[in-house]
């Protein structure tokens, strides 16, 4: 697997499958913040949306490409945009294509953001994701820890509404250089 960092352009030359990679896995289940049946038009928009946050510097996108090249998964930052929590950034939308998982590609996937991350002077990453989910144990494994759960936060792609659980990790320093 090949994974890069996007630019805005690039994000946009890719919006297809990166529209495939989304509406399969709400369509697969997972709860990433989209409700099924999702409509390829719907997702087109706002991964489209994406790119001038990329362009902005406030959200970076990596994929995964397989050896045909095509994108089979994807993670992302999104950086805080205020002067006391510029130490920090939240993963998002850590996907893999059904016909990708097993392999280790969601791991490969947040070691990425992970890394990037600290080369970018961000010493504490968080996240939610579903309660139960098969990613929470990717993250329990990668030494994340769990915060605790909201009943009730968000609806699943069946619309019913699930806990979620919270997940933060310290990459570093914690105290901020004035």
């Amino acid at each position: 697997m090949n994974v890069v960092r996007l630019e805005s352009g690039q994000l946009l030359s890719v919006v297809e499958e990166l529209t495939e990679l989304l509406t399969d896995t709400v369509h697969a289940g997972a709860s990433v913040g989209f409700l099924a049946p999702l409509d390829r038009t719907a997702a087109t928009a706002w991964w489209t949306q994406r790119a001038a946050s990329v362009a902005a510097g406030q959200l970076a996108v990596w994929v995964a490409q397989d050896e045909g090249g095509r994108v089979v998964g994807t993670v992302s930052l999104a950086f805080a945009d205020k002067p006391n929590s510029r130490h920090r950034a939240e993963v998002v939308k850590l996907m893999v294509h059904r016909d990708a998982r097993g392999q280790g590609l969601g791991r490969t996937l947040l070691d990425t953001a992970e890394r990037a991350a600290a080369a970018a002077g961000i010493t504490l990453l968080h996240l939610d994701t579903e309660t139960d989910s098969p990613a929470e144990r990717l993250y329990r494994s990668a030494g994340w820890t769990r915060l605790g759960a909201i009943p009730d936060y968000a609806a699943s792609p069946a619309g019913v509404l699930r806990p979620t659980t919270i997940y933060f990790k310290q990459l570093g320093a914690t105290a901020l250089t004035c």
